[in-house]
């Protein structure tokens, strides 16, 4: 692993050297490739040493690739976004078919506020794996957001439709059913609400914001 670690620090030197090389793109999604960035020479050659080290050191790439999420996740939950993006980018190097990667772009540029960029890649990851309940959540709640920016109800619309997909594909997922319930208390259509606050309550009785819950049992 300090082979793999060296080779990053290389990495940060080369950039560094060389004016061809655009700089900070391992804190881009993709390493901006989205955004027409386009690797030097001599990015690409650490590129290229870092797959076949990561190849050298595990025993398979699927291994590789699984270490390389948990570290981008576990950075994630530390709010540590730009390391999380290195590890994801890492990981999306190994394997850019890899359906997480691209859920994890997305969450930490929900993080970052840019919900119309965060749909993107969120959509990447559901053509690679439609079953995954929480990447539904996620792209649910970057539409949620943007109505509460834009108050469109279009948008909130959108964000209630990710959410039942979500719990169709998992009746357990509390987050989605949080959500649901948030949602319709927008609408102002309190029925469709306490439904789903009925539901979330079996689920985690903690999980509704006290204010919503006054809301809603207002009569």
């Amino acid at each position: 692993m300090k082979q793999i670690h060296a080779l990053i620090i290389v990495f940060f030197l080369s950039c560094s050297s060389s004016q061809d090389c655009p700089e900070n793109i391992n804190i881009l999604p993709m390493y901006g490739v989205n955004s027409g960035v386009k690797k030097c020479k001599e990015q690409l050659e650490i590129d290229k040493d870092f797959i076949e080290e990561c190849d050298k050191y595990f025993k398979s790439r699927n291994e590789a690739i699984s270490r390389h999420l948990k570290e981008a996740w576990a950075y994630f939950y530390k709010k540590d976004y730009d390391n999380s993006m290195k590890r994801f980018n890492q990981a999306w190097l190994l394997d850019s078919t890899n359906a997480d990667v691209y859920w994890g772009f997305g969450n930490i540029l929900g993080m970052q506020l840019k919900f119309e960029e965060s749909l993107i890649y969120f959509n990447n990851s559901l053509k690679l794996n439609a079953k995954n309940s929480k990447v539904w959540l996620s792209k649910g709640t970057s539409y949620a957001q943007m109505f509460v920016k834009n108050n469109d109800i279009k948008l909130l619309n959108k964000a209630i439709d990710n959410f039942r997909i979500s719990v169709e594909l998992d009746n357990k997922n509390v987050e989605a059913y949080t959500q649901l319930t948030m949602a319709y208390s927008y609408y102002m259509e309190k029925d469709s609400a306490l439904v789903f606050l009925k539901i979330t309550d079996k689920l985690d009785p903690n999980a509704i914001n006290p204010e919503v819950r006054k809301f809603l049992m207002e009569k």
